[in-house]
C-alpha cells in the first residue's frame, strides 16, 4: 500500500483531470504519437554506438574525441529528465513535448550536416536535452488519460518501447551505417520527427499551462542539478578508463558534482517551487518502484553493453555482425510485451517482478560459462532470457511505481523514475568498466605466472607453435609463436573478467528478486475491478 502523499504547502496549480473511464481516439492517436517520440529519443542514445568508427573517420576525430559523441547526448539528457516535470506543469504537456520533438528533429538534422567532432558534440548535447524532455511526459500520461482497467495494455508498450529502444540502437545503427553512411543515423529522424511535432501540437488536450510558475523558477537549484547530474554521468563515464581520480578533469568533476549535489538538494528542500520535487519518494511504492527501476538500468544498458564488446573484443566481429547476433533479445522483449501486460492483470505484480529478476540472474550465470568459441547459438538462450525477463520486470514496476500516485505528482515523479533507470545504466558502466579493466589485469598477472620460462608446459606450447610458424617463409617463428601465446594469455584473461562481471550480476539479480518478498502487495487501482494491478 502506497503511504499518504503529501500536498500541505504546495503552490497552487491548474487542477488536473480525474483519470477517465474511457479513451478518446484523438487522445489514444497523440498518445501513440508520444510513445514513437520517445522511442526516437531513446534510440538514438545507441543508435551511435556501433558506428562510432565511422563517424571518427568522417569526422577525422581522435580516439579521444570520439566517445563524446555518445557521452554528451548522455549527460545532456540527464539534466533534462528530472527537469521536465517543471516544465511539464508550467508550459503544458502539449507545448512541451511538440516543442522538444521539433527541437530534436532540428538538432538531428544538424548532427548529420557536423563537419567536425566540436560540433558533433554540440548538437548532440542540444540533441540530447531536448529530446529528454519527450521521456518522462509518455510515462506521465500513460497514467493520467487511461483509465486503471486500459493500464494492462498501456504499461506494455511504454515498457517495451523504453527497454526495446536502447536494445535493438546497435543493431538500427549498424544497419544504417553499412547501407547508407553515418549521416542517416541522424536523418532518419527528421521525417518522423516532424510527423511527432505535427500530431502533438494538434491532439494532445491533457493539461493547461501555469505561467505562474515561471516567476517561482528556481535558477540555482537547476544550476545545482545540472552540475549534479552532469558531472556525475561524465565522472561514471570517463573513470573507469582514467583511473578514477587521479586523471585531473574526473577529479575536478567530481568536486563539482559535490558541490552541485549540496545545491540541488539543499534548494530541493527550502525553495517554493522546486526544479524537482523528492516528495514523490514519501509514496512507499514509488520509492521501491525506482530502486527497481535503478536495478533494471543496471541490466539494461549493462547487457547492452556488455555482450558487444564480447563479441567484438573476443570473436572480432564488426558493427552489422552485432546487430544481428543480438537481435534476439528485441525480438523476445517484442514477443513478451503482450503476455506481460496479460499476467498484470491476472497475478501478483511482486511475483512477476520476481519471476523477471530471476529470469535476469538465470541469463547471467549462464553466461559464467562462456568461452572464446562463443557465438549466436550460445548466446541465444541468454538473450532470449534477457529479453523476457526485461518485460515481465518492467511493467510491474511501472505499475507499482507509478500506479498509486495522484494525478498532480505524476509529472514530476515519471522524470524521477526515468532518472533513476537512466543513473543505473550509468552507475552499472562504470561499475562493469572497472571490474573488467581491474580483473583482467588480476587474471592476466596470475596466468603470466603460470606462463614463465620455467614452466615446462609453457615450453613445450612455444616449442610446437614455433614449428608451426616455420613451415611459413620469412616469418620470425620465435617472435611469432611468442607473441601468439601472449595473445592467447590475454584472451584468457578477458574472458575470465567477463565472467567475473556476469557472476557480480547474477548475485545482483538474484538478490533483488529475493527483496520483492519486503514489498507491500499493490492495492488494486480504483475502478479496475479488483483486476489486480
Amino acid at each position: 500500500m502506497a503511504t499518504a502523499t503529501i500536498t500541505a504547502g504546495a503552490a497552487p496549480a491548474p487542477a488536473m483531470p480525474a483519470v477517465p473511464t474511457t479513451i478518446s481516439t484523438r487522445r489514444l492517436i497523440a498518445f501513440l504519437a508520444m510513445v514513437f517520440g520517445m522511442f526516437m529519443a531513446i534510440l538514438d542514445i545507441q543508435i551511435v554506438s556501433a558506428s562510432l568508427a565511422e563517424i571518427q573517420a568522417g569526422l577525422s576525430a581522435s580516439s579521444d574525441e570520439i566517445p563524446w559523441v555518445q557521452t554528451a547526448y548522455l549527460i545532456a539528457e540527464v539534466v533534462m529528465i528530472p527537469l521536465s516535470g517543471f516544465l511539464s506543469r508550467m508550459l503544458s504537456t502539449r507545448v512541451l513535448f511538440a516543442g522538444a520533438a521539433a527541437g530534436f528533429t532540428a538538432a538531428s538534422a544538424l548532427a548529420a550536416t557536423a563537419t567536425n567532432i566540436d560540433q558533433m558534440i554540440v548538437y548532440r548535447a542540444i540533441q540530447g536535452f531536448i529530446g529528454g524532455g519527450m521521456i518522462p511526459s509518455v510515462f506521465a500520461a500513460a497514467f493520467t488519460i487511461f483509465p486503471p482497467s486500459r493500464r494492462a495494455m498501456v504499461s506494455p508498450m511504454i515498457g517495451l518501447v523504453a527497454t526495446l529502444a536502447p536494445t535493438i540502437g546497435p543493431t538500427v545503427g549498424g544497419y544504417i551505417s553499412h547501407a547508407l553512411s553515418w549521416h542517416w543515423l541522424f536523418l532518419i529522424n527528421v521525417v518522423p520527427g516532424i510527423l511527432v511535432t505535427a500530431a502533438t501540437w494538434s491532439l494532445i488536450d491533457f493539461d493547461k499551462p501555469n505561467l505562474g510558475l515561471f516567476s517561482k523558477f528556481d535558477w540555482l537549484g537547476l544550476a545545482g542539478m545540472a552540475a549534479f547530474l552532469g558531472c556525475m554521468e561524465y565522472v561514471l563515464e570517463e573513470g573507469p578508463n582514467h583511473d578514477w581520480l587521479q586523471e585531473q578533469a574526473v577529479f575536478i568533476c567530481a568536486i563539482i558534482m559535490v558541490v552541485g549535489a549540496v545545491l540541488f538538494f539543499w534548494r530541493a528542500f527550502t525553495a517554493e517551487e522546486p526544479i524537482v520535487d523528492l516528495r514523490a519518494f514519501t509514496n512507499v511504492n514509488f520509492a521501491f518502484g525506482s530502486l527497481f527501476s535503478f536495478v533494471i538500468g543496471i541490466g539494461l544498458y549493462g547487457l547492452t553493453y556488455l555482450y558487444p564488446v564480447f563479441l567484438g573484443r573476443i570473436r572480432g566481429y564488426d558493427s552489422l555482425m552485432i546487430g544481428e547476433a543480438l537481435f534476439v533479445s528485441g525480438l523476445a522483449m517484442f514477443v513478451t510485451a503482450p503476455i506481460s501486460g496479460i499476467l498484470s492483470s491476472k497475478m501478483d505484480l511482486r511475483v512477476m517482478m520476481m519471476v523477471g529478476l530471476l529470469g535476469f540472474a538465470a541469463g547471467t550465470w549462464w553466461m559464467t560459462h562462456l568461452t572464446a568459441d562463443w557465438d549466436f547459438y550460445e548466446l541465444l538462450i541468454p538473450q532470449i532470457l534477457r529479453g523476457c525477463s526485461m518485460m515481465l520486470c518492467m511493467v510491474p514496476i511501472n505499475n507499482i511505481a507509478l500506479g498509486t500516485l495522484p494525478p498532480d505528482r505524476l509529472k514530476n515523479a515519471s522524470g524521477l523514475f526515468n532518472l533513476t533507470r537512466n543513473l543505473g545504466g550509468a552507475v552499472g558502466l562504470a561499475v562493469i568498466n572497472t571490474v573488467l579493466i581491474d580483473r583482467n589485469a588480476f587474471h592476466y598477472a596470475r596466468l603470466a605466472e603460470h606462463v614463465e620460462w620455467g614452466s615446462a608446459a609453457a615450453q613445450q606450447k612455444l616449442q610446437n607453435m614455433t614449428l608451426d610458424f616455420q613451415q611459413t617463409p620469412g616469418l620470425d617463428a620465435t617472435k611469432a609463436a611468442i607473441s601468439k601465446l601472449s595473445g592467447m594469455v590475454q584472451q584468457q584473461a578477458s574472458l575470465l573478467s567477463f565472467m567475473d562481471v556476469f557472476t557480480m550480476l547474477t548475485v545482483l539479480f538474484a538478490t533483488m528478486a529475493l527483496f520483492t518478498l519486503v514489498i507491500a502487495k499493490p492495492a488494486p487501482p480504483a475502478g479496475s475491478g479488483g483486476g489486480g494491478h
